[in-house]
């Protein structure tokens, strides 16, 4: 039996679209439901958190997440991961061999952070890497004939060296952006950001969603085009960097 978003603590974007913000880094999960394939974007931060995610989208779907698409490789996007047994895992060009997919990396950086360390040492443990990479654009069928079908670009450089997006298309049409967009706080850069790229990356997420598209950042509540603008604009600023207008 399935329940609706609003039961299972989800936010529902747009039809088949939804949304819960995960405790703790008030870090972005997602679903796209088709006919035939669930998606979701982003896996949590621990085998728990993960195996939580498996269960609402079992319980809001009547079926098994069949492909994760991860934003990037920092580990409260990625250690939930190998919850999904069987399920396909997507990530930009490069991300699958990506320094910060190192399993001493994510997990000193988890517990830095204030995971578990027990916690953190189960889910490096069973690391799971993208087992297929996006070059540019890659569209996805979730549904016979064409029904829903989702596009997974990869954006970056920008908050890392491997930034994933996915666009559903619809009315309205929902942007996943991962950490490239943040909006419950400043975004975050550390060592393995490209600042010099990241207001670029934000020029393709616009195209990519157009005026009315709705926005999922990695942190926060969804946004609209004229956010992403002005976090891009901030962004340049900050990191003296020049865009397009």
């Amino acid at each position: 039996m399935t329940v609706t978003w609003e039961e299972a603590g989800w936010e529902r974007v747009a039809p088949g679209v939804g949304r819960c913000r995960l405790p703790g880094w008030d870090c972005t999960a997602g679903l796209v439901v088709g006919a035939d394939a669930v998606l979701l974007v982003d896996a949590g931060s621990s085998l728990a958190e993960g195996a939580r995610l498996r269960a609402e989208a079992q319980a809001l779907t009547g079926r098994r997440v069949t492909h994760l698409a991860l934003t990037h490789p920092h580990f409260d996007h990625v250690l939930g991961a190998a919850a999904f047994a069987g399920a396909e895992v997507f990530g930009a060009e490069g991300a699958d061999a990506a320094p910060a997919y190192g399993r001493e990396e994510l997990r000193a950086d988890a517990v830095r952070h204030g995971l578990d360390a027990r916690a953190a040492q189960e889910a490096v443990d069973v690391l799971v890497r993208p087992h297929r990479t996006v070059r540019g654009e890659l569209a996805l069928d979730l549904g016979p004939g064409g029904g829903r079908r989702v596009l997974l670009a990869d954006v970056g450089p920008g908050h890392t060296a491997h930034d994933l997006a996915v666009l559903v298309p619809g009315d309205p049409g929902v942007v996943f952006c991962g950490d490239l967009v943040e909006e419950s706080g400043e975004p975050q850069a550390g060592p393995d950001a490209v600042p010099s790229h990241w207001p670029a990356a934000l020029d393709r997420l616009l195209e990519l969603g157009g005026e009315e598209a709705r926005y999922v950042p990695g942190h926060g509540a969804v946004v609209d085009a004229a956010f992403v603008r002005a976090q891009r604009d901030a962004l340049a600023a900050r990191f003296g960097v020049s865009h397009r207008s």
